[in-house]
């Protein structure tokens, strides 16, 4: 960890999230007080995490940015808010069943993260302390599955009430998807770390994660079979955006040249999910 001022990347980067935050913000005031609160509770949830990860596994530091809460940048907690707060809204316009849409949540914040730490490690944004050719890049192949079970997990937990009318279906819900986050991630990470042997991550990771998608798959979903608000899109498209630009003007993205591949893959499995809401977007500009 450094003292010295965060370079343009790193503010670049908060700045992005924080304009996340704003998009989300506003569509949650407009949606009603649980809504409010699932953000603020994701937004915790992040901090809280972030912070009881770090010591439990000692696996990985980040870098200085403006705003740190012990050793952890608020902004982290703020972009897990803006994921979940997100991914969220993006299923609950799907025809899967209500149970199986935190699946769906955990792969959607895998499509952003399969293409952000590979170059947010390169930019200095936090250490793996692993080298750059560390299984995937010099990410952890046990961070993916963490990615997936932070988001599911937190899902999971706000779903169990949220359908509920009246003053439960409005304060409990973010209250157990915080908790139920904790606990579940606090627990895989574990089942991970202590429990798999290292030389078996990828034999373990791999088939959950594959699982998980053949079930979406095999469920045949239907996208934006009710409305879909298009913070949905912002948020992921946001951040592609930022990892494409920043990786391309620093040049870490080339570094190896599979990682832009992976990027605009990612990028454009995105657009090609949330290509509803774009065309809502340039309807909507045209009739300005």
């Amino acid at each position: 960890m450094t003292d010295s001022m965060p370079n343009a990347y790193f503010i670049l980067f908060e700045l992005t999230i924080y304009i996340q935050l704003a998009l989300c913000l506003r569509h949650a005031i407009k949606h009603g007080t649980a809504n409010i609160l699932k953000l603020f509770a994701g937004a915790v949830f992040g901090v809280m995490l972030e912070l009881a990860t770090i010591r439990q596994l000692h696996a990985y530091e980040y870098g200085h940015f403006l705003v740190m809460i012990a050793d952890v940048p608020l902004c982290i907690g703020v972009a897990w808010s803006c994921i979940i707060y997100s991914v969220m809204e993006f299923s609950d316009g799907s025809s899967l069943s209500y149970w199986t849409r935190p699946i769906l949540d955990g792969l959607l914040a895998l499509n952003i993260d399969l293409a952000l730490d590979t170059v947010a490690i390169r930019l200095g944004f936090w250490d793996w302390g692993q080298g750059l050719e560390f299984q995937y890049f010099g990410v952890p192949y046990a961070n993916f599955w963490a990615w997936f079970w932070v988001v599911v997990f937190f899902s999971l937990g706000y779903r169990l009430l949220a359908h509920r009318t009246g003053r439960i279906g409005k304060w409990i819900p973010s209250l157990l998807g915080l908790s139920m986050g904790l606990l579940g991630v606090l627990g895989t990470n574990a089942l991970i770390t202590f429990v798999i042997p290292f030389d078996y991550h990828a034999a373990t990771i791999a088939p959950v994660l594959v699982g998980a998608l053949v079930v979406i798959v095999a469920s045949r979903p239907r996208f934006y079979q009710s409305q879909v608000d298009t913070v949905a899109f912002w948020v992921p498209f946001i951040s592609h955006m930022y990892l494409l630009a920043a990786g391309l003007v620093s040049g870490v993205i080339l570094d190896p040249s599979t990682l832009l591949l992976i990027s605009i893959m990612m990028f454009t499995v995105a657009l090609v999910l949330h290509r509803q809401s774009i065309r809502h977007i340039f309807v909507r500009s045209k009739a300005l």
